[in-house]
């Protein structure tokens, strides 16, 4: 009893001198996550985040490219001439490159020879200069013509695409769809003896596959369509830009320019 009161009254002296539970608390048995957690009235539940925007539907993209396909297929069909084809390409704009183009560009070289060459779209130097391959594919592509005697005053060169697309990026769906129509008025006014298709994108699109240049390349085909007097000998061979990256390949494409060099012959 005497070393309660002694306890009691050491207690008093600290200051311990209220009584507020009806037993003692050991603090030292206080979970670590209780004793941490805030109060429950400063506790904030998380954002909920921003609805997404509704995506529009799928159709109206399909409507639009539609739109421009027959919008297309209009002003070519009225082009009796390469120039009123150009001129009708000019005035088109249901190609959103024409947005972001610098420049038209349409065709070069001989609009009456034998061979027609159409590659895939212009990039930086044909955006600036107006003409299709210019840049320094356009010169391998100018030396792969001069091997087999031919050049620009015997050779008409084009794309299949009229404006460049941003950054070089490949052409989509709907760019070439919206231009189609141009390039096969455009192969009918010129009527080559050869159509040389030039890279993947341009073959695919006008021979209507989806094999790719690999297994395309080298081999002849015959492109018709209804306004066009006889089906026209085709040939697929690599794009000059190709060629720059991958050098191994010039050997087939040599391959592909005797093939082009032997039917002109035979022509």
């Amino acid at each position: 009893m005497t070393a309660d009161l002694t306890t009691l009254r050491w207690l008093i002296d600290m200051g311990a001198d209220e009584a507020i539970g009806e037993s003692p608390v050991d603090r030292f048995a206080v979970p670590r996550a209780q004793a941490s957690a805030p109060p429950a009235e400063i506790r904030r539940a998380p954002p909920s985040p921003a609805p997404a925007a509704p995506a529009p539907p799928a159709s109206l993209a399909n409507v639009a490219m539609t739109a421009a396909v027959a919008s297309a297929r209009t002003l070519a069909a009225a082009a009796s001439t390469v120039a009123e084809l150009e001129a009708a390409v000019g005035g088109f704009d249901g190609c959103a490159l024409k947005a972001t183009a610098t420049r038209l560009v349409f065709g070069d070289g001989n609009p009456k020879a034998k061979v027609m060459l159409i590659g895939e779209a212009p990039g930086a130097d044909e955006d600036r200069q107006g003409k299709p391959f210019v840049g320094v594919s356009g010169q391998l592509l100018d030396r792969m013509l001069g091997w087999i005697g031919l050049d620009r005053d015997s050779a008409y060169v084009t794309n299949i695409l009229f404006w460049r697309p941003p950054g070089n990026r490949p052409p989509t769906t709907a760019e070439i769809a919206a231009c189609l129509p141009f390039v096969e008025r455009h192969i009918e006014l010129v009527a080559p003896q050869i159509l040389v298709l030039v890279g993947g994108a341009s073959a695919k699109a006008l021979l209507n596959t989806q094999e790719g240049i690999m297994k395309l390349r080298g081999r002849w085909f015959e492109f018709t369509r209804p306004g066009l007097a006889r089906p026209i000998p085709a040939i697929a061979t690599f794009h000059p830009a190709y060629l720059l990256r991958t050098p191994g390949q010039k050997r087939q494409a040599w391959q592909d320019l005797l093939a082009i060099k032997r039917r002109l012959s035979a022509t």
